[in-house]
């Protein structure tokens, strides 16, 4: 078993993926009571153990230097004197990157914070990391040359890097949600491929399929599953409103109460919009919320989505809930800023798979060099 160090941990659904794939969750960084709160709430309810380390909340900017950096240091040391890998796993967070957000890049006041992630990660060089952010620091050209700095930051710092822009969908979450999936290994073997796609269960080309478009909204309405168009079913909104038994969750009346005539007019799928944008049913998300408030509109009733349904769509167990005192506006925010937990889980397994892998190259080039 390898243990993982979260920062920007949110309300956990990467730790949740690690977890469930094998992985010992340390020790976590969160800046934000409410989400910390939600955190260890979630995990109290799932039976999940207590980080062995435990919870600090406040900025990774603390572990930049003195005793939250020799604690940080102390804590690595000690988790390798056991016998076990340690990593450090995080998604800094992506206004100053997204394309719809801020766009202040690398000065901006959250995108310093992903500086400070991989000089920390460079400093004490844990045996391997994850980094997750937005499609943002991919495609956008001055973006991209900073997420490039900074993988030469980390390159340098001995460790191999294994990138991706991948759409939540390929992990079986009803989402085509971009994010950047990118993974150093220290010291690792050059000649060894990431196995990203070996826990995928769905190609990216589905998203090309002839799904449903728009239509009039009608509050209850019943509307058929649309068969024979060879469309998976699992990746429907849903699929997973009734998998997660939205209505009779804990967090099933948590939503925004409706102040607007538009929640009556807004066909069903109509997704373009700057606001107001409302979900089909029978066809994938965008995004589980793109905003504190302004969160999707609920396919057939006139309301936003409750925190249930937008657990659902992030891919969560049934079991999983936040607190039901929590503010709304810190239940999306977390939610939204989340990776979805199908994805988490398919890359902490693949990430599993490689390491096993670089172990039996390494035994591999030992055994030779005996010889």
């Amino acid at each position: 078993m390898h243990s993982i160090i979260s920062f920007f941990t949110g309300a956990g659904f990467l730790d949740l993926g690690f977890e469930h794939a094998g992985f010992r969750v340390d020790m976590v960084n969160e800046y934000a009571p409410e989400f910390l709160d939600g955190y260890m709430h979630s995990r109290e309810l799932l039976g999940s153990p207590r980080p062995r380390y435990g919870h600090h909340l406040g900025s990774i900017e603390e572990f930049n230097s003195g005793a939250h950096l020799a604690i940080l240091k102390a804590v690595v040391d000690d988790i390798r004197r056991s016998g076990r890998k340690v990593g450090f796993v995080g998604g800094p967070p992506c206004p100053d990157f997204s394309i719809g957000g801020k766009n202040a890049g690398s000065e901006g006041d959250h995108g310093r914070l992903t500086s400070i992630y991989f000089g920390l990660i460079s400093q004490i060089k844990p045996d391997f990391f994850v980094f997750e952010n937005v499609e943002g620091l991919w495609r956008t050209k001055v973006h991209r040359q900073f997420y490039d700095e900074q993988k030469a930051i980390v390159g340098h710092a001995g460790f191999t890097l294994h990138d991706r822009l991948t759409s939540a969908v390929a992990y079986g979450v009803g989402q085509d949600r971009k994010r950047i999936f990118l993974v150093g290994v220290l010291d690792g073997c050059q000649d060894l491929k990431f196995p990203f796609e070996s826990t995928m269960t769905h190609s990216e080309d589905v998203l090309a399929l002839e799904w449903p478009t728009v239509k009039s909204f009608a509050q209850g309405d019943e509307l058929d599953f649309p068969e024979g168009l060879g469309l998976p079913r699992e990746l429907t909104v849903q699929h997973w409103f009734d998998q997660n038994d939205v209505e009779n969750h804990p967090n099933g009346g948590m939503w925004f109460n409706p102040q607007s005539d538009k929640f009556h007019t807004v066909p069903e799928g109509d997704v373009k919009k700057k606001s107001f944008k409302r979900l089909h049913r029978w066809r994938y998300s965008p995004t589980a919320a793109y905003g504190n408030n302004e969160v999707h509109l609920h396919p057939y009733e006139p309301r936003r989505i409750s925190v249930s349904e937008a657990l659902a769509i992030q891919s969560l167990p049934a079991e999983y809930q936040l607190p039901e005192d929590m503010p709304l506006t810190a239940c999306f925010k977390t939610i939204g800023n989340g990776v979805p937990y199908l994805a988490a889980l398919g890359l902490a397994k693949s990430l599993e798979m490689h390491l096993v892998a670089e172990k039996e190259a390494n035994s591999g080039s030992m055994l030779m060099a005996a010889e």
